[in-house]
């Protein structure tokens, strides 16, 4: 059992090199309310963290920092770390028959 676990996660890893597949897994993530820092986190992390800092033009501690659910990135590190996916932070209102139902 532990070796398919290890296999699906190699797997998955591998898929998240592809930009394109990383992009979508992120916002699947959100969507499934994992918090920005822990979906970058698998993704950067699948990448490389060091090729990942050199893509955004940033050293690898403050990659690394910026990823870390206990502390608290602004939001233009937030985005700069979601650029070369072609996505970036932003506000969206909520569907008000949506919370009436919820609630």
């Amino acid at each position: 059992m532990a070796r398919r676990s290890r296999d699906w996660n190699e797997g998955l890893a591998e898929d998240l090199r592809d930009m394109d597949f990383a992009r979508e897994f992120l916002l699947a993530a959100m969507e499934d309310g994992v918090s920005v820092q822990r979906a970058l986190g698998k993704v950067i992390r699948a990448m490389g963290v060091k090729e990942y800092a050199a893509l955004v033009h940033m050293a690898g501690p403050n990659v690394l920092r910026a990823i870390n659910p206990r502390h608290n990135p602004t939001q233009e590190t937030l985005n700069r770390l979601l650029r070369p996916f072609r996505l970036r932070l932003s506000l969206a209102p909520i569907d008000q028959r949506r919370t009436r139902s919820a609630a």
